[in-house]
Order: structure tokens, then C-alpha cells, then sequence
């Protein structure tokens, strides 16, 4: 029976990305949480600054390249600075930047080893570098056109 106006064949390509992101999202939680007490959120904006020039960036850019709101960014980046995982600093008359204190940067680098053998283990290792490719195009063809709407 088809529902939401999608096909059966569509409601299960649907539903099966969906759960499948949900799991991962899930399972990188618990291990993160578990070795380093850091969130996914958390790590996500480690990752980001720790990767940027002078690992510091605009708060709106840093929303914008982890696909976030910037309400959500700026909560995020409240929760972490009181955990002086991250600094703000004023940037120019209006601007505020995100930067990586020398504590998140040993809070990521303490995450990561951990971090990445989960991935691995839970993505990674199971597809071949062929499926690899074909996951990946589909999803930036996915993603493209996502953000191409906003």
C-alpha cells in the first residue's frame, strides 16, 4: 500500500536512508559519548574549526558548512564555550567567530582514533571502494540539490 503519495518502491528507498541514518547518527553518538564525552554536535564543530585556516571561522560559515541553522549553531557553540572546547571572538562591527581553543583541540584529538575506527567499522568497511564511489555520488547529488534550494 502506498502511502505519503510515494510508490512501495519509493517508500522503502525512503525509509531504509532514513533509518539508516538515524542508526549511524545513533551508534557515532554512543561511542563518542562513551571514549571522549564529546556529542556528535561536538565533534562536528571540532572537526570543522580544527580543518579551517587559523581554526576559526565566522559563526554563520560554520553553520553553514555543517548544514545547521544558525540558532543551532549559536546554541552549540554556547554549550562548548562553557566546556572551553571554543572561543568567540568579535570579528570585524558585527561578526563573531568560532575558535578552536587549545582544549578542543586535545578534546578532538583524544576523539579521534576511536572516531574513526567506528566509522570505519559501522560505513566504511562494508561497501567496497566501488560502492564507496556509488554512495558517494549519490549523496552529493542529493545534497546538491538540497542545497541548491535554500
Amino acid at each position: 500500500m502506498a502511502q505519503l503519495g510515494l510508490t512501495e518502491h519509493e517508500l522503502r528507498a525512503w525509509r531504509t536512508s532514513f533509518r539508516m541514518v538515524e542508526l549511524l547518527r545513533n551508534r557515532i553518538e554512543q561511542q563518542l559519548q562513551a571514549s571522549s564525552d564529546l556529542s556528535n554536535a561536538d565533534y562536528t564543530v571540532l572537526a570543522l574549526l580544527s580543518e579551517t585556516p587559523g581554526r576559526r571561522l565566522r559563526a554563520y560559515e560554520l553553520a553553514q558548512v555543517a548544514g545547521w541553522e544558525k540558532s543551532r549553531m549559536h546554541h552549540q557553540l554556547t554549550r562548548m564555550e562553557r566546556r572551553g572546547l571554543v572561543a568567540r571572538e568579535r570579528c570585524g562591527s558585527r561578526g563573531m567567530d568560532a575558535v578552536l581553543t587549545e582544549e578542543g583541540l586535545a578534546s578532538l584529538k583524544k576523539a579521534l582514533p576511536g572516531h574513526a575506527e567506528e566509522v570505519r567499522r559501522l560505513f566504511v568497511d562494508r561497501l567496497t571502494r566501488e560502492e564507496l564511489d556509488q554512495f558517494a555520488s549519490l549523496a552529493t547529488k542529493i545534497l546538491n540539490s538540497l542545497e541548491a534550494e535554500q
